[in-house]
């Protein structure tokens, strides 16, 4: 823990803050999608697999008002018209690269023992 910081873990601890960022299933998901860029909804849909069109419009609404990600315009080169497009905002950037990135690792080194059988005392 960092020296000072939230001793008696109380409601409003750092701890709790950051865990909130990652409180929703499908949050870290989205933010790890944005990662490769500004992308808009209809691509992160296929770009997600498993993810209902309605969730990932809460998502998108909940890490915006987070300030993790913005929203931003840009012409279809196909169609000629402009869409939303979403992409990950500098602090959004900070966390999905850093400590998300550092969990998604660990996860990955530590697969097997998270689905296995649960330890014996």
């Amino acid at each position: 823990m960092i020296e000072g910081s939230c001793q008696t873990f109380v409601s409003d601890c750092q701890v709790r803050a950051a865990a909130e960022l990652i409180s929703h299933a499908w949050d870290p998901v989205v933010l790890s999608a944005l990662r490769l860029g500004p992308t808009r909804r209809k691509e992160l849909l296929v770009r997600i697999a498993g993810v209902s069109d309605k969730v990932l419009t809460q998502a998108l609404q909940r890490l915006q008002a987070r300030g993790l990600v913005v929203r931003g315009s840009s012409a279809d080169q196909a169609s000629g018209r402009a869409g939303a497009v979403y992409q990950l905002s500098a602090l959004g950037e900070s966390f999905a690269n850093g400590p998300l990135a550092q969990l998604a690792q660990w996860a990955g080194d530590n697969q097997d023992a998270l689905v296995g059988p649960p330890a014996t005392p």
